[in-house]
């Protein structure tokens, strides 16, 4: 079993760094069982790009439903490294089956080009695919004390998803992926074409229409990121590293409110710059979301 976890470690260390370099922060007896839990996210967030197609998609996503319901005992989960380790934690924590399952349901809509259509079902995809993420290693770092951290965690996941999402516009219209809700771009004067990559022609520079829907985008980031500050004061200590990821929202926010934005280059941090954020965060836990 401990290959499972060291081979959990090396995935998050590779593909999704300031996670990783939030785990350490953690607990050494808590830190393998959290990073199994990025490694599963890493897994179910690429699917989309490594499967062939929707329907290939949805076996692998499938797939993945079966094993954290424990319905996937077979010898293919046996052999998935990040299979038996998240196996391993979620019996151990035990965690939350409903938030498991709804993190795999999130990507469902990742396989698909229909695009979001309000901000309220922006919202619950955020909340599905970053929020219950959250709040999964909570409950790993709370070691089973009965605290509720749910809300903590639906701000800080909206928060940390809206960013994401906000700075990955660009990967999204080449691939016919809109994220940004129809409803916002419409209310501003836009729609689909001002976001959507039109292949036979350069990239037009973004819309009058399409900067304030952003623009709004992030000021509904900021007030997900205000409500989780306020909640962070009654939280205990022990969830600081699962909230820690969240630190460079305020960075990544305030680069995009700079007059040289530009919503089809994504925003790019220096990683000793990263690692600071955090560093500082996990030091002062009230500057995660400021």
């Amino acid at each position: 079993m401990q290959d499972a976890f060291i081979y959990c470690e090396r995935l998050v260390r590779a593909g999704d760094r300031d996670r990783f370099l939030t785990a350490l922060f953690a607990p050494a007896a808590h830190r393998a069982a959290l990073l199994s839990l990025y490694a599963f996210n890493l897994e179910i967030a690429r699917i989309r790009e490594a499967a062939r197609g929707p329907l290939a998609g949805e076996i692998r996503l499938q797939w993945w439903h079966d094993v954290v319901l424990g319905e996937e005992r077979g010898s293919e989960a046996a052999g998935h490294p990040v299979a038996r380790a998240l196996i391993a934690t979620a019996a151990k924590y035990p965690l939350e089956r409903r938030r498991l399952t709804a993190l795999v349901e999130a990507r469902r809509f990742d396989f698909y080009d229909e695009p979001m259509q309000t901000i309220s079902a922006l919202e619950l995809y955020a909340d599905a695919a970053a929020g219950n993420l959250i709040a999964l290693c909570a409950q790993i770092l709370e070691a089973g004390s009965n605290t509720d951290t749910g809300m903590l965690a639906h701000h800080a996941g909206v928060a940390q998803a809206l960013a994401g999402l906000l700075n990955a516009v660009s990967i999204h219209a080449r691939r016919g992926q809109l994220y940004v809700p129809l409803e916002l771009l419409e209310r501003h004067g836009a729609g689909r074409q001002d976001v959507l990559d039109d292949r036979s022609m350069a990239r037009k520079p973004a819309s009058a229409g399409l900067r304030a829907a952003l623009a709004e985008l992030r000021l509904i980031a900021r007030r997900h990121l205000a409500q989780a500050h306020e909640l962070m004061r009654a939280a205990t200590a022990a969830v600081v590293p699962a909230v820690l990821p969240v630190a460079l929202v305020p960075a990544v926010l305030a680069r995009m409110e700079r007059r040289s934005y530009d919503p089809f280059k994504p925003i790019e941090i220096a990683p000793w710059r990263r690692q600071w954020c955090i560093w500082r965060a996990a030091r002062r836990p009230d500057r995660i979301f400021r």
